[in-house]
């Protein structure tokens, strides 16, 4: 089909006679033409217009669009599993979704993102100071748990640290000038009495976090049983006796001093300052050695610099 047309076109052209140049008016196709580019098969390549608007030529694939970009809404878990935290610091509450399979040292990253409490000035507690190492599922967070951060900024250290430091070292002069104070003899009435049956057993040696129950089987002054336990929720410190439990806002405890006991290292003798003057120091014996340091840290708010 489409001979005869390009037969027509040709005589056509033949009656022109030959060498003709003259071209055709504007517009206007020989004969046959039309038929011809209607009998070419689509997909034609030979530099012919583009196809009919909405049709894709044939044996040629239509272009794909480009897929769709897939968002996360912009969280940080990645598809993993969160759980829903509590961080409070200086009165502060922070409710915080975060990786359950991240670790301490990443969540020490996330709070300083809140606070601007660089990581190294963070005392981070969850049931005792909480591991950089190890993740919050190994040391079984779950959702709503509270995590208590203690420490200060750059700044706060820089407008308290010179007076305070100054106060502490001369407390240890003044200390150094007395005999020790298991010699004593207010507390040699106690100590007399020997090493309770039920104390905790002590690690020397080696520091260690608050456990998770009751520092037990201690002695106070008057030589009763007392027991510390440490609310890290509330901040508070709680002294029960057999009589009563004083529960102290830990930011009330002035200080806290403490001294191996003679011939029993692995144990100390701790006193609580309540008050402005050594009269209001509440006295705790036969404290474990490896929870000294935690205590203090603990009731103090004190970091290290690392």
């Amino acid at each position: 089909r489409g001979a005869p047309g390009l037969e027509r076109g040709r005589a056509g052209a033949a009656s022109r006679g030959p060498g003709s140049s003259c071209p055709l008016p504007t517009g206007a196709e020989e004969p046959g033409m039309e038929a011809e580019a209607q009998e070419l098969p689509l997909g034609c390549g030979g530099g012919g217009g583009s196809p009919a608007a909405g049709r894709s030529p044939e044996g040629e694939e239509r272009p794909q669009p480009p897929p769709a970009s897939v968002s996360n809404g912009g969280d940080e878990d990645g598809g993993r599993e969160l759980v829903e935290l509590k961080v409070i610091w200086n009165k502060n509450k922070y409710d915080v979704k975060f990786c359950l399979d991240s670790t301490g040292a990443e969540l020490k990253q996330k709070i300083h993102s809140l606070t601007g409490l660089p990581p190294a000035m963070q005392k981070v507690m969850f049931k005792g100071l909480l591991p950089e190492e190890k993740t919050l599922r190994e040391i079984k967070v779950t959702n709503g748990a509270k995590i208590m951060v203690v420490g200060s900024t750059i700044n706060d250290v820089l407008a308290v640290n010179t007076p305070k430091e100054a106060a502490q070292q001369e407390v240890k002069a003044e200390e150094n000038k007395k005999e020790p104070l298991c010699r004593q003899k207010q507390h040699r009435k106690v100590l007399d009495k020997g090493k309770p049956d039920d104390v905790m057993p002590s690690v020397k040696g080696v520091q260690e976090r608050l456990p998770t129950v009751p520092l037990s089987g201690m002695y106070n002054k008057s030589g009763g049983k007392v027991r510390l336990t440490f609310k890290l929720e509330q901040d508070q410190l709680w002294i029960g006796t057999k009589e009563r439990t004083e529960k102290l806002p830990m930011g009330s405890i002035k200080n806290v001093v403490s001294e191996p006991i003679e011939g029993h290292e692995d144990y100390h003798m701790m006193a609580f300052q309540l008050g402005p003057t050594e009269a209001s120091y509440y006295w705790v014996y036969w404290v474990p050695t490896q929870y000294v340091d935690a205590i203090k840290d603990t009731v103090l708010g004190k970091w290290q610099y690392f």
